[in-house]
């Protein structure tokens, strides 16, 4: 009896997008079967020194993987599709996803030679897919990029929907509205819990729609008449670059596209019908200089001051095919994702020098968030009416206001949860309430390596990163242990050399007493050895210097 009440309760395990932007997947867990919403990654923190990306530690679900049915995606945006490729080489699962955010998957699979093997299944708005004991539908959202949905999941416990990224836009650039009909039915239905986006909880009023920023782009194109004009924004923002095309075409101006991710989405959303280009609007990047500066706009990537982005490049004079100069007027039409405000602060210096004019938000209008705003969020809430209340992306401050936004809407504050990674959220009809926690937390990716790098390496690389490394070899006699030769000092990092002579040579003086103090105690342990010299070194070095270099004793034999 007690099982089968247990496998009637329902369970909301966040893995990754509790506490932070980015990393988002969710499992849903309901009568011994689970499903996963979206399946994101982030980008590192500036501490996490040569880490490409971060994603989800999976090891829940790699032990539960017979439970699976499948991998259900929001929409197409990185922090909701990144981990995929190395979710997918482990767990052999479906994935469900809109035309648009499949078609930008495939792109993303291909690159990781996934593409043969993945089981790709398209779902659009509207549509309802059935696995026993859970019903999925899909409900239309609006957001910074096209084909977006939210998901309802029905189960005998009750119903959840799980908003992903939205905005309320009722004038977008293609596409429907927002279906806050269905969603309002389902609330009248009664809704059991309500996974929402807080990305934007703290900012007042209502979302911007998107042709607000065309309108713009049209003012800019008419009062930049005679400069070239360089539009960076994000490769998925279909319906931005959409604009910057429309825009360029009212005043006759040809386009080029810059930046690998740019041209893979606008080839799949061209393919796909997402994207209207007139012929003969699009020229190679190879070719604008065929063309006179007043007559050409490039859209590139770049728009967060990514290290090695086309606008990066251009920036610094690195670009192979653009020279930016007095010619140009750059716009940068999206906002610094948090943490990456100095990177982007740095391109704009730099576009600066060069002479270009810059424009860019906040200073102008040119970019509309994909997210919902205060006024949004109490909508949400208001239609939907869930008993229980989970906040969800955004860090835990916006966590927290959208959590003060559901209280202020009616929601009790017993009934409102503020989550980590690993929360194990277990609910029925009358109730709900934390009962543990599973694995949970971050794998960092390195080129190839996945998992390889973790905390105590990071540690090993901020050390070096901050005060470097000194490496001491020392070459002895296999037979008697006597030093041979050295030892020798060497420095990376952590004082050139030529000009701290002095200080080196009583470095090396010092390593060479402890050798010969270990010789004529006959030490012949390596290791105990190296770890006097260790000590003593580090000890002499930050009496000098108050700096702790990373110390690398090097003992070799003859």
């Amino acid at each position: 009896m007690a099982r089968s009440k247990q496998n009637h309760k329902i369970k909301i395990i966040p893995l990754g997008g509790m506490g932070e932007v980015g990393k988002n997947l969710t499992v849903i867990e309901y009568m011994e079967k689970m499903i996963i919403i979206d399946c994101g990654m982030t980008f590192p923190d500036d501490d996490m020194l040569g880490i490409d990306y971060v994603i989800p530690d999976i090891t829940y679900l790699r032990q539960n993987r017979e439970k699976l049915y499948g991998i259900f995606l929001t929409h197409g945006h990185e922090d909701h599709i990144g981990a995929l490729p190395y979710v997918l080489r482990e767990l052999d699962l479906p994935v469900y996803g809109t035309r648009l955010t499949l078609g930008i998957v495939l792109n993303k699979l291909k690159e990781h030679r996934l593409d043969k093997t993945a089981k790709l299944i398209e779902i659009s708005a509207g549509q309802t897919v059935k696995m026993d004991p859970f019903e999925l539908e899909f409900i239309a959202v609006n957001h910074s990029i096209a084909d977006a949905v939210a998901i309802a999941v029905t189960t005998r416990a009750g119903t959840i929907i799980h908003t992903g990224d939205f905005k309320v836009d009722m004038t977008p650039i293609m596409g429907d509205p927002i279906n806050l009909t269905r969603l309002g039915e389902l609330g009248r239905k009664g809704v059991l819990a309500l996974l929402s986006d807080s990305t934007n909880a703290e900012r007042p009023g209502l979302s911007t729609s998107e042709r607000h920023v065309g309108a713009t782009f049209d003012e800019l194109f008419r009062k930049y008449t005679d400069k070239r004009i360089i539009v960076a924004t994000f490769a998925s923002n279909v319906h931005r670059v959409q604009q910057v095309i429309d825009s360029a075409v009212r005043v006759g101006r040809k386009v080029a596209v810059s930046g690998r991710s740019m041209v893979n989405v606008l080839t799949v959303a061209r393919q796909l019908g997402y994207m209207h280009i007139p012929d003969g609007t699009l020229v190679e990047l190879d070719e604008i200089n065929k063309y006179p500066h007043d007559r050409m706009v490039i859209i590139t990537t770049g728009s967060q001051g990514e290290p090695m982005s086309a606008l990066y490049r251009m920036a610094y004079s690195d670009h192979k095919k653009v020279e930016v100069g007095p010619r140009d007027t750059v716009i940068i039409s999206a906002s610094a994702i948090p943490g990456n405000e100095k990177t982007v602060s740095r391109v704009i210096n730099e576009l600066l020098k060069s002479g270009a004019d810059v424009v860019h938000s906040p200073a102008s209008d040119v970019h509309v968030s994909g997210h919902a705003c205060q006024e949004d969020l109490s909508m949400m809430l208001g239609i939907v009416r869930p008993k229980f209340f989970l906040p969800i992306h955004g860090e835990y401050r916006q966590q927290k206001r959208h959590a003060d936004l559901a209280e202020f809407a009616g929601i009790a504050p017993s009934n409102i949860f503020i989550l980590e990674n690993g929360s194990v959220l277990e609910m029925d009809k009358n109730s709900a309430k934390l009962t543990g926690t599973v694995q949970a937390g971050r794998v960092f990716v390195d080129g190839l390596g996945v998992g390889d790098v973790g905390n105590i390496v990071l540690r090993d690389r901020r050390h070096l990163a901050k005060d470097g490394l000194i490496v001491i070899v020392a070459t002895f006699d296999a037979d008697t242990g006597q030093l041979v030769s050295g030892p020798d000092l060497i420095s990376r990092g952590f004082v050139y050399v030529r000009e701290s002579s002095v200080l080196m040579e009583e470095a090396r003086a010092i390593v060479r007493n402890i050798i010969l103090k270990c010789e004529e105690k006959h030490m012949t342990d390596w290791a105990a050895i190296k770890a006097q010299v260790k000590e003593a070194l580090s000890k002499f070095l930050y009496d000098k210097t108050k700096r702790n270099p990373m110390i690398l004793p090097v003992i070799m034999e003859v």
